[in-house]
């Protein structure tokens, strides 16, 4: 079988020139999903985030796990930390949702800890570790 010199550079050739298209196309399609990935990062950024406190009342290191954990349980909390000594939540989140602190509170108080507008049932208190039990004031409704 006899291939002629210039049908094979012609092939060789057309190969290149779709090689070439093959990787312009990829480098474009790359470079695309990089800059979306990038103004995607750049506009989750640009939402403003709040730090606010709110006092909790409770006893122990369990008392601050517990805090913490429904703090966090709620959507949209992005840390959330209880001070023993203080008795201070300190939450960050977005500041688009206004009712963030109030679904926090409710959260806390649902599971035995009062919090400055919430007080916990008294079964939900009740059943809190004796460690944990503190002393119950009146809250604001």
């Amino acid at each position: 079988m006899d291939i002629d010199h210039a049908s094979y550079q012609e092939a060789l050739n057309s190969f290149k020139l779709s090689k070439i298209k093959i990787m312009k196309t990829l480098k474009i399609f790359l470079s695309t999903i990089i800059v979306a990935f990038l103004f995607s990062n750049v506009t989750a950024q640009s939402a403003s985030i709040k730090t606010t406190t709110i006092k909790v009342n409770g006893e122990c290191n369990m008392c601050k796990k517990r805090i913490e954990k429904a703090a966090l349980a709620v959507d949209g909390i992005q840390a959330a930390v209880w001070d023993v000594d203080t008795k201070m939540l300190t939450i960050k989140y977005d500041e688009s949702n206004p009712a963030m602190e109030e679904n926090v509170q409710k959260n806390i108080a649902a599971i035995g800890h009062d919090t400055e507008k919430y007080m916990a049932p008294d079964s939900a208190y009740n059943n809190l570790p004796g460690c944990c039990h503190y002393q119950r004031k009146s809250v604001k409704q």
